[in-house]
């Protein structure tokens, strides 16, 4: 997980961003007044100013170089300090991945007591050091195991000390040992299906543990090459008969019949992940929550671009309902499977839920 550079804005986006107070945009820009001659973070909690007085600024430094002093209340250059901060801290991690980083290390390269490092990397991040450490690693190893390297080779280069290590902390992640991701998921058998739904052509695909994705899409072709890529050494059966529960469960749940699914899965994920995957099947049917209000109920409350992340990479639609998570502003933000698709399926639960009531 690394962090975020800026995405080219709008002056127009930005402003709806300061009237929303979305704090997925603080570090984008700054907003100056001129005034009151005070720059702010876009999600500051103050009463946003007319318009016509609003100027924005890349950064702190080019508001204050412009003549503008920095926001008492939401401290946008201290935001800035600690990012900078966190940011030298993620580059030493990631050239020392073979070493065995210890907090107290990491603690002196930003100049800070192991402890306020803790708290300043987790509240930017969203995440510990040490897990930012252990994404890094399973980054690398996955990079050199797709890269042709073996797996002694990929291991001790991506930092791991033996291969027991290896073998625990690595194969959740991955969904399987590291030998058989090498090998393109070698070995493994994947049952799926491909059926037509109210949202386009759905594939649902499981192992004998449970179901391990769940994809939407235009034409079965883009399903199927879709499958092939993240599986490409598989064998992958088509098997309508062993999927129909559980697609039949989801296809009903599509039309609005059948507001509640518990299907077995069979994804992994980060630890991080996971905290934002349960998350999400607690929202009720029918309700939606912002990208901001996950982060919070999962105690991460600045991990919100994090929270994105982990809807995108969800790798079973619908079961995650990571179509309920929405934009501060009201917007529906982004879906994977197309924001039209997101839209149809907050409508349709939307209507399940009140015409329950």
């Amino acid at each position: 997980m690394m962090p975020h550079s800026p995405i080219p804005l709008s002056d127009e986006a930005r402003w709806q961003a300061v009237l929303a107070s979305d704090a997925t945009y603080d570090g984008q820009f700054v907003l100056a007044v001129h005034t009151t001659g005070i720059y702010c973070r876009p999600s500051c909690p103050a009463r946003p100013p007319l318009r016509q007085n609003v100027r924005f600024y890349p950064d702190c430094a080019a508001a204050e170089a412009a003549g503008f002093r920095p926001c008492k209340r939401c401290s946008p250059h201290k935001q800035a300090d600690e990012a900078s901060i966190v940011q030298r801290v993620c580059r030493y991690i990631d050239n020392h991945l073979e070493n065995r980083l210890t907090l107290d290390e990491l603690g002196t390269q930003a100049h800070l007591s192991p402890a306020h490092l803790q708290r300043v990397f987790k509240r930017v991040m969203g995440i510990s050091p040490r897990q930012y450490t252990a994404a890094r690693r399973l980054e690398s190893l996955k990079q050199g195991l797709h890269e042709g390297a073996t797996v002694t080779g990929a291991l001790y280069e991506a930092g791991y000390s033996s291969t027991s290590r290896l073998y625990e902390g690595a194969a959740g992640q991955l969904g399987m040992s590291p030998t058989v991701y090498r090998q393109g998921g070698t070995g493994m058998k994947i049952h799926y299906t491909i059926v037509e739904s109210a949202l386009g052509y759905l594939l649902v695909a499981g192992t004998e543990k449970g179901i391990c994705a769940v994809r939407l899409a235009d034409t079965p072709e883009e399903l199927e090459t879709g499958l092939h890529a993240t599986y490409p050494a598989a064998e992958r059966i088509s098997a309508a008969a062993d999927m129909g529960e559980w697609v039949a469960a989801l296809v009903r749940h599509l039309d609005g019949q059948q507001p509640h699914l518990e299907l077995p899965l069979d994804v992994r994920a980060t630890a991080f992940q996971q905290r934002v995957w349960q998350e999400l099947q607690r929202i009720p049917y029918g309700e939606t929550r912002t990208y901001s209000q996950v982060a919070a109920a999962i105690g991460s409350p600045k991990a919100i671009r994090a929270v994105g992340s982990a809807c995108a990479n969800n790798p079973v639609a619908v079961i995650v309902p990571c179509h309920r998570v929405v934009r501060t502003d009201g917007g529906l933000g982004g879906y994977r499977w197309g924001i039209e698709r997101k839209e149809h399926l907050l409508t349709t639960e939307r209507q399940g839920r009140d015409g329950a009531g």
